[in-house]
């Protein structure tokens, strides 16, 4: 499994958190908004997935059936997205409709989103994997 991290830094997360999960419960819904808006030149590839969403004050969840999951994290002045999926394409694909709805959302506050590999359990102590 591929994993992808992003960190951003921002004085409402919990707001963030809600708010992407509440977009994503839309487009999996039936009111009509889908995923195809967001896929841009991979619009074929935006039929042919199912979004689900759950979410608390603190922490959240999207799928993004067949494509993978991402985890979403609130803390006191970070919002933490981890993206999981089998393969490169799917990872970007995820990341990319993560990206832009931050984007979107976060434009008065500037947010940014920087993706990274997650570091290997033990990493940061020295360990060896």
């Amino acid at each position: 499994m591929l994993a992808a991290e992003a960190q951003i830094d921002t004085e409402r997360p919990g707001r963030y958190l809600a708010q992407l999960c509440r977009h994503a419960a839309a487009m999996g819904g039936a009111r009509g908004h889908r995923l195809r808006a967001h896929a841009g030149a991979d619009a074929q590839a935006g039929r042919e997935v199912q979004v689900h969403a759950e979410w608390s004050e603190a922490d959240g969840a999207i799928s993004f059936d067949p494509w993978g999951t991402c985890t979403i994290a609130a803390s006191a002045d970070r919002l933490v997205l981890r993206v999981e999926a089998a393969d490169e394409e799917n990872l970007r694909r995820i990341q990319d409709v993560l990206t832009r709805d931050i984007d979107r959302f976060g434009r008065r506050e500037r947010l940014t989103v920087t993706w990274h590999s997650p570091e290997a359990p033990g990493a940061e102590r020295g360990e060896e994997p």
